[in-house]
């Protein structure tokens, strides 16, 4: 990198203290103000959804200066800035982490107290922003809350959900999905920049002037940005988050209005809603693929003619693009960015395509997050054709450029094959760097997924483990455990993770262990309160939260529930370790299989739970609608860690990483970050069970593999039976026949083959919980060892290897 210019310097903390900024009654001056002006309230009158927005007023007054600050320093130093493009930003609550991350959390505890308000009931009157559903969302969360702590100069670039993915609730034990709401409230963390809006076009025809192409779309929405500033660590820096609502180009046709054609009248407007109102339709009908398509057509061309209009600004070549911008696309959703800029630079700025493709090569970053190839998104090309006639021409081209560039490329590389447009290997193509999630993924993509692409882009691919962000992680979802390691010598933890080693030592120390085990205590009792249901804090709290899916084997977790349930009925005075099993996760709302995993594991739920015989040693817990803010109550309870994916499946995963780090134990498979984890915290402290990638391998190609590994188990021929009999089905004997068939049948995840081995495990774990010392000093080793799964450490690898770009803090 070449030397930055010296830019002007950021207001610092000390600064902000010595000017008063820090002292709550400097802060309850504002909230007051706010109150009033605002929100037009006076305090007798003031509801807490009043008190809320006026504190988050106060604090987002906070943000601002350095936000300004950070921005004028990127533009003074000219520096390289980098855009964040992602279907999903997954941030939760922001009030708390703001204020944490500004110094001012128990400013705003004294304020709010001084005002006659409950902190805790204005934290909690806050909606989750509704921007994502699981990992891959909250991992861009983490590193937009990274990259503000370190001072990269950066945007992130999402749409702006009416709705979300769904607000689920449970009915019988089935999934129900609503609307998410969370927008039905002012959102007080966001700027409207109406000024800022780009049309973005879908369907037409392409005509020619000579050699120069011009798309006639049929259809066109304006995205419009809402701005929200992500401020950093000790409010030092502050980036954007720019998200992309829908407007219509004009609000109705008032000819076909006054006809009384109403609802004509209004389709302009219902498409824009339609594009930025729910995240993920469900798209097993041709019309839920399009709006698929068109959503992230959308948020990608908004981004980049955003990206292009800023640059264009500074009056640089457009072939100097990648010195200057660096485009990291999270996962393949905004994969249509490699043609959009092609077309961009091409159609509107006469650039050649060969230099445009190089350009947009050199712009273009890929995080790939899924190592198996029918979860990589693949459009029909008469849909993509249709939806997007440019970009299907230019697709084409592209392929053509990257074979006649690679004349002996295996025909498998082809972006363009089978009547359909492969988007993963289009965004492999279009990137200068691909990379992985995981040690173990990233060599995976390259020796399996991609591996003909790899051998033509040598070096091409790079591993980035995935981290998470200590400060809302450890230091707003456990503050128990923050202020102990505080109190233990690891106090700065919150910028450099890796402090918390110091603990290490003190896990031989009995004294502090108790310390440790009360936190781990004190969480779970609250957890119980809140889940209700006289749950036991002392049982063990054994826990799975993510979405619903087949390989991360939701399912293998409660036929060992099932098979634990009926070995205590056998012997009920045995040494058993008293559990609670917390699920929790959303089901996609297509995914009948998945669907019907969540209703048997709330009819399971129901049974045992109504057992006299074992509900004292064993219960199943399942709330509904898991999201940031539940996660938050359950990780810092939980003593024990679900990470039970299919050997080979899982890119990385972000959840094992915050049980860890909130010390819970893991039991899980060889797969993804589980690997790193168990060789940062040691093998002795991790419940390892399970095929690896290459034995789950061999076994899914051995003819019968499921029926011998059943017939093999006794203990899960007797749970399938008692299953397939309707003992969790009265009502409906038959209602899990087909789940059973499938595992004798087609168990392509392998639940069967490593079931026998996870319920040795979890007996394993049962041993452990009768030796409290044993198990403690295991805990606080993982919590001390977690230090290199900071995404900072994360950002700093993306800095280096694939941006180029440096801090300007």
């Amino acid at each position: 990198m070449t030397e930055q210019p010296s830019a002007p310097a950021l207001p610092s903390l000390q600064t902000a203290l010595d000017a008063g900024a820090l002292r709550s009654d400097t802060l309850r001056e504002d909230i007051l103000r706010h109150l009033r002006y605002s929100l037009g309230k006076d305090p007798a009158h003031a509801s807490v959804y009043d008190w809320r927005m006026a504190l988050s007023f106060a604090l987002r007054d906070r943000i601002v200066g350095p936000w300004f600050a950070a921005t004028k320093r990127t533009y003074a130093s000219g520096a390289k800035r980098v855009y964040y493009l992602s279907m999903e930003f997954l941030i939760g609550r922001i009030l708390e982490d703001a204020a944490i991350n500004l110094g001012l959390h128990e400013a705003c505890r004294v304020a709010v107290a001084d005002l006659g308000q409950d902190w805790a009931a204005l934290v909690e009157d806050e909606p989750d922003a509704a921007l994502g559903n699981g990992g891959l969302g909250r991992l861009a969360a983490c590193f937009m809350d990274s990259m503000a702590t370190l001072g990269v100069p950066a945007h992130g670039y999402g749409i702006r959900y009416e709705h979300g993915l769904f607000r689920q609730r449970f009915e019988g034990g089935q999934q129900v999905e609503t609307p998410e709401d969370w927008l039905s409230q002012k959102h007080p963390w966001e700027f409207e920049r109406p000024e800022v809006a780009y049309e973005i076009g879908f369907k037409g025809h392409v005509t020619y002037d000579g050699d120069r192409a011009r798309w006639h779309p049929g259809e066109s929405v304006l995205a419009t940005g809402h701005d929200m500033p992500v401020i950093g660590w000790k409010g030092r820096w502050a980036n954007t988050l720019r998200l992309w609502a829908a407007a219509p180009t004009t609000l109705f046709d008032l000819e076909r209005f006054n006809r009384g054609d109403y609802a004509a009248a209004a389709e302009p407007e219902a498409l824009a809603r339609t594009i930025s109102r729910v995240l993920y339709p469900d798209d097993t009908t041709y019309q839920g693929k399009e709006l698929r398509l068109k959503q992230e057509y959308f948020l990608t061309s908004a981004a980049l003619q955003d990206i292009l209009r800023r640059f264009g600004n500074s009056g640089q070549d457009p072939l100097s693009l990648g010195r200057h911008v660096a485009v990291q696309l999270n996962d393949t959703h905004p994969a249509i960015a490699g043609p959009e800029l092609i077309r961009l630079l091409v159609d509107d700025h006469g650039v050649g395509f060969e230099e445009a493709a190089e350009t947009a090569v050199s712009v273009l970053g890929f995080t790939n997050h899924t190592l198996m190839p029918e979860a990589l998104e693949r459009w029909a090309t008469y849909l993509m054709g249709n939806t997007l006639p440019r970009h299907m021409q230019i697709i084409e081209r592209i392929d053509d450029w990257h074979a006649r560039s690679h004349p002996k490329r295996p025909a498998n590389t082809a972006i363009v094959r089978d009547d359909q447009v492969h988007m993963g290997e289009l965004a492999f193509i279009m990137a200068h760097r691909v990379n992985g999630v995981s040690a173990l993924h990233s060599d995976l993509v390259a020796s399996s997924l991609f591996p003909d692409l790899a051998a033509l882009h040598p070096g091409r691919i790079v591993n980035e483990t995935n981290g998470i962000t200590p400060r809302r992680w450890l230091k707003l979802a456990n503050p128990g455990l923050a202020g102990l390691a505080d109190e233990a010598g690891a106090a700065g933890w919150e910028a450099d993770l890796d402090r918390l080693r110091r603990l290490e030592p003190l896990a031989e120390d009995a004294g502090f262990r108790e310390k440790f085990r009360a936190v781990k205590q004190a969480n779970k009792a609250r957890l119980a309160d809140w889940l209700g249901g006289g749950l036991n804090p002392a049982a063990m709290f054994d826990i799975q939260v993510k979405r619903i899916h087949e390989y991360k084997r939701q399912l293998m977790n409660v036929l060992e529930t099932i098979a634990l349930w009926q070995a205590i009925r056998d012997d009920p005075g045995g040494a058993w370790a008293p559990r609670v099993k917390i699920f929790g996760g959303k089901a996609a709302p297509g995914y009948a299989v998945a669907k019907e995993i969540v209703r048997l594991i709330n009819d399971v739920g129901a049974v045992l739970n109504a057992d006299e015989v074992t509900r004292d040693l064993l219960r199943v817990v399942y709330p509904p609608n898991y999201n940031v803010s539940m996660a938050e109550r359950l990780i810092p309870a939980a003593d024990l860690s679900e990470q039970i994916s299919t050997a080979g499946t899982e890119a990385s995963g972000t959840g094992n990483m915050k049980f860890a780090l909130n010390g819970a134990l893991t039991i899980g498979t060889l797969d993804g970050a589980n690997v790193e984890i168990r060789e940062q915290v040691g093998a002795e402290n991790f419940f390892l069970f399970g095929l690896t990638t290459e034995e789950a391998t061999a076994t899914r190609a051995t003819p019968d593999h499921s029926r011998a590994a059943i017939e093999a188990s006794p203990i899960l021929q007797r749970v399938l039976q008692t299953i397939a009999e309707g003992r969790f089905s009265h009502e409906e004997p038959g209602r899990y026949r087909g789940l059973v068939d499938r595992l004798w049948t087609n168990d392509h995840f392998l639940v069967a083959s490593d079931f026998d081995a996870y319920w040795q495990a979890q007996r394993r774990v049962d041993a452990a919980w009768h030796d409290p010392a044993s198990w403690n000093r295991m805990a606080v080793l993982n919590a001390a060892r977690m230090g290199y799964f900071s995404s900072d450490r994360t950002i700093s690898g993306y800095m280096s290897d694939i941006w180029d770009v440096s801090s300007l803090l």
